[in-house]
């Protein structure tokens, strides 16, 4: 497709006479391209529950390492892809972007071909999974060039909800696909025989039944292949000054993302290394995560300042958005809405797992937790209609933000995760210390899916806030910045939520976490909703 050297979306003359055509297009090979990002990044939630079915010879410790080397990957990915829009055009941007997913598909297939696999090459297989992860922020920073600002909040709303449905999409169509040898025609490995009971959306497969669970990495490249081509034959770079002002050539383009990637890998390996204990290919330092969140963040920003010339000018350029205390402001919102997406839609299936597919019984005067409960959900036939909903609702969010205000529907988003966060807690209380958790099941779910429906609103109430607090030019990165620092949630609620598994106590994690949600609800009627407020909004 042909470079446009002229793109004026406010000017209604030329929106209507051809801005809008280019638009829609470029949005609809943008949203299965980032759907497929997420499905890639986020699969190891759901790959990682049947690994434990199988009987792989890891341990759940080791299990949850995958989730997070892939979440922690995933939202570092998304700081340097900030940026290549202005650097690199975004047709060139998603074309490469999208075919790197490749890579960790086909590769995730033949590793789980067989169970011997060395940890270290699912590891290996989950760190570049990030790359999905990374999608976002280019995705997101490259549609809002696209559209007039009155409709941003559903064109970002669009993108950001349907191509969350990658979440969604993963969750259903793995377990199925797992199901029958849908690769067979390739030589793509024998089946493998269930240990534990699993399951699909229309309910339980019993023990003893064949799986192939190496389809779950095979089956993403039957969609991966023919969008790289879609990609490059159908959408546009912007070649204007306020979006891409010097666009390289293809192959220059291509060196300059898969360099900025590179620094990303490198400051998540070390983080993770300093983190990770000895057993899980780590330092063993038990460097707390926290900590290691902050170098990771620090680390990638300054390095990527490192490289040369016309690459480091811009950088400088559209680093001024730290000085803009709002950048940090909706960072925090961010994190409240897309961080709980999805940290939740990560931790959501191996929680089930744990709290309600065990019985929690007193055996000489210690409570356990490794009885298997017959009458326990599968994980995998409930664990995809909470992020379903999430998604779903989420240019829901981006409609109303742009009829009452992204503001106004924030603070009400950030009232119902304070409320449901709490009963969430409550019931899983009740559930770790029961020999029949399955009783509570129902309630910890509905509370979890409203959880899950706040939140999708809330992504697209807050990008309706940043298009009217922030200029043009810093509005996708900033859309950029706030989603890798969100992301970050794939990581931290995981963690958060094994680290309170193990000390028995897993509804301290959403004590924690309805107490940040109060602080977001503060925080935003202070900056956004007074009506002396800087940005009253609406």
């Amino acid at each position: 497709m042909s470079d446009l050297k002229r793109w004026e979306p406010e000017n209604e003359q030329f929106w209507e006479s051809e801005g809008k055509r280019i638009a829609n297009r470029n949005l609809w090979i943008s949203i299965p391209s980032l759907l497929c990002g997420f499905a890639v990044w986020m699969y190891w939630s759901i790959i990682t529950v049947q690994m434990m079915n199988l009987g792989f010879p890891y341990n759940p410790g080791e299990l949850l390492t995958l989730t997070a080397i892939a979440g922690l990957t995933g939202a570092t990915l998304r700081i340097p892809a900030s940026f290549f829009v202005r650097l690199c055009g975004g047709r060139y941007t998603i074309f490469l972007t999208t075919s790197l997913l490749i890579v960790p598909a086909f590769g995730t297939g033949l590793a789980l071909q067989n169970p011997d696999s060395p940890l270290w090459l699912f590891q290996l297989m989950a760190l570049l999974s990030g790359i999905g992860g990374g999608n976002f922020a280019a995705s997101m920073s490259n549609i809002s060039f696209f559209f007039p600002r009155k409709q941003q909040g559903s064109a970002l709303g669009m993108n950001a909800g349907l191509g969350n449905f990658g979440v969604t999409t993963m969750q259903l169509l793995v377990p199925l696909v797992m199901t029958f040898a849908a690769f067979s025609w390739l030589g793509a490995g024998d089946s493998m025989i269930l240990q534990k009971a699993s399951g699909t959306l229309i309910g339980s497969i019993p023990a003893g039944s064949e799986t192939w669970i190496q389809n779950a990495g095979y089956v993403w490249l039957l969609l991966l292949i023919p969008l790289a081509f879609a990609t490059w034959f159908g959408m546009n770079n912007i070649n204007t000054e306020e979006v891409t002002p010097n666009l390289p050539k293809a192959p220059v383009s291509f060196a300059i993302i898969l360099a900025m990637y590179g620094i990303g890998f490198l400051t998540s390996i070390v983080g993770l290394w300093l983190m990770l204990p000895s057993d899980a290919n780590g330092s063993g330092f038990g460097v707390p995560k926290e900590i290691v969140l902050v170098m990771v963040l620090v680390g990638t920003v300054m390095l990527l300042k490192f490289l040369p010339g016309a690459i480091r000018t811009s950088l400088n350029r559209q680093y001024k958005i730290f000085n803009n205390k709002h950048t940090w402001v909706m960072s925090v919102l961010y994190i409240m809405t897309f961080g709980s997406f999805i940290g939740f839609a990560a931790a959501f299936p191996l929680s089930i797992q744990v709290i309600f597919g065990y019985s929690h019984i007193m055996v000489d005067g210690v409570m356990t937790h490794n009885t298997p409960n017959p009458n326990g959900p599968s994980a995998l036939t409930y664990a995809w209609i909470a992020p379903f909903i999430g998604a779903l609702i989420r240019p829901v969010g981006g409609w109303l933000s742009d009829k009452l205000g992204g503001a106004l529907v924030t603070q009400i988003c950030a009232f119902i995760m304070v409320v449901c966060a709490l009963g969430a807690a409550y019931f899983m209380r009740l559930a770790y210390q029961s020999e029949a958790p399955e009783q509570y099941f129902m309630q910890f779910f509905l509370l979890f899916l409203g959880l899950f429906a706040a939140s999708g609103i809330g992504n697209g109430s807050t990008f309706r806030t940043i298009a009217v607090v922030f200029p043009k030019e810093q509005a996708g990165p900033v859309l950029g910045w706030t989603s890798a620092v969100a992301a970050y949630g794939a990581f931290y609620i995981p963690q958060v939520f094994g680290e309170q598994i193990t000390a028995a106590t897993p509804e301290y994690a959403m004590i924690g976490f309805a107490i940040f949600y109060g602080f977001c609800l503060l925080l935003n009627w202070f900056y956004y909703l007074r009506k002396n407020g800087e940005f009253y909004n609406p």
